[in-house]
């Protein structure tokens, strides 16, 4: 009998996607083969405390998944001859190997390059990108400047400090030196899922809209507005990476495509393939793999573009390198269009990962 594979699948987290992990780590242990894989799963509180889960899936979504009779205090050590987690049992710790980590963590501190420092330390495989690759993603500003100087074209931008926002005048004097007018789309250089996203219509809007971004991080960024079709791409692999047969498109049935429209309401249709020229398509294709390889992705990633209303332009808007795997999400759907099982699709993963 061949010997399961050890995976702790790690979800939750002290992230405003709090609740979209838990959607998609409900979705992923639902999927991962029992035949194959003995699956721990370790959850991270909203206060970041570490819990040993051993309760039913259905509670990550459906109850209290931390209630005492469904968890022990347990943490990952980075102590390599640990290899795995350390359990706090009542009688005393438990060691538990672990061959591969899955994370299942959106957004601050799981998508951006801190918790991959962790696996690092750990010295077990884990599905996803590295530390930098993660950190570069995560930070809008850092991806724009480096896919700028990869020749991938994406949106004009001004960052923002949080202290620098006393002082409109100056900022929208960078906005003009970089050829950005209103509307403009504020957001927080560290975030996903749209989440402290806002649109600026006009000066009297923009405090507003820098104070939505800066409840989510000390840095914001000032973007031109794109107007056209939102339409995303998956990639998959290490050093030979593929972009999905398809890409999806984003039609927001309101003005912006935000958290509730992701993942709480009706007001988002997903049409795919999407409803582009080919030859946009096949950009699309091409950019995402580029702009993959040029930030030193692995495993994953998810990447969104604008398709320009004035022809058909191509324009790369951001990566996202644990992308939601919620029944919705964008990054499955793409792949399970062409013949991948979702299954399937994690196999691979976790493959790539072992690599």
């Amino acid at each position: 009998m061949t010997k399961k594979m050890q995976i702790a699948v790690l979800f939750g987290g002290v992230s405003s996607e709090y609740e979209v992990s838990l959607m998609s780590a409900t979705s992923i242990l639902s999927h991962l083969d029992p035949e194959k894989y003995a699956v721990s799963k370790l959850g991270i509180t909203r206060d970041g405390r570490w819990l040993l889960f051993e309760g039913e899936n259905a509670l990550l979504t459906e109850g209290d998944w931390t209630a005492d009779a469904c968890t022990t205090p347990a943490i990952l050590s980075p102590d390599r001859a640990d290899h795995g987690l350390l359990i706090f049992r009542p009688d005393g710790v438990e060691r538990r190997r672990i061959d591969l980590l899955f994370p299942v963590l959106h957004g601050r501190n799981g998508e951006d390059g801190t918790v991959q420092g962790l696996f690092e330390l750990s010295g077990i495989p884990y599905v996803g990108c590295g530390v930098l690759a993660s950190a570069a993603c995560m930070d809008k500003e850092f991806t724009h400047r480096i896919l700028t100087l990869g020749g991938v074209p994406n949106a004009r931008f001004v960052a923002v400090k949080a202290g620098e926002a006393e002082a409109p005048e100056a900022i929208e004097k960078r906005m003009n030196e970089a050829g950005i007018a209103y509307p403009v789309f504020v957001k927080p250089a560290n975030a996903g899922s749209s989440v402290g996203v806002s649109k600026a219509h006009d000066r009297a809007e923009l405090p507003a809209a820098l104070a939505a971004a800066f409840r989510e991080d000390g840095k914001a960024l000032i973007e031109e507005t794109l107007t056209g079709i939102e339409a995303e791409c998956a990639v998959l692999g290490n050093d030979s990476p593929i972009a999905s047969a398809s890409v999806g498109e984003i039609e927001p049935l309101r003005e912006l495509y935000d958290y509730e429209g992701k993942y709480c309401d009706d007001t988002t249709a997903l049409h795919i393939p999407a409803r582009i020229p080919p030859q946009a398509a096949e950009e699309m294709r091409r950019l995402a793999v580029r702009a993959y390889a040029l930030l030193g992705c692995r495993g994953l990633a998810r990447v969104d573009f604008f398709i320009l209303k004035e022809g058909n332009r191509v324009v790369l808007n951001e990566l996202n390198t644990l992308p939601g795997f919620t029944g919705i999400s964008m990054y499955p759907k793409l792949f399970c269009h062409e013949g991948m099982e979702y299954g399937e699709l994690l196999d691979r993963l976790i493959a790539l990962a072992r690599e």
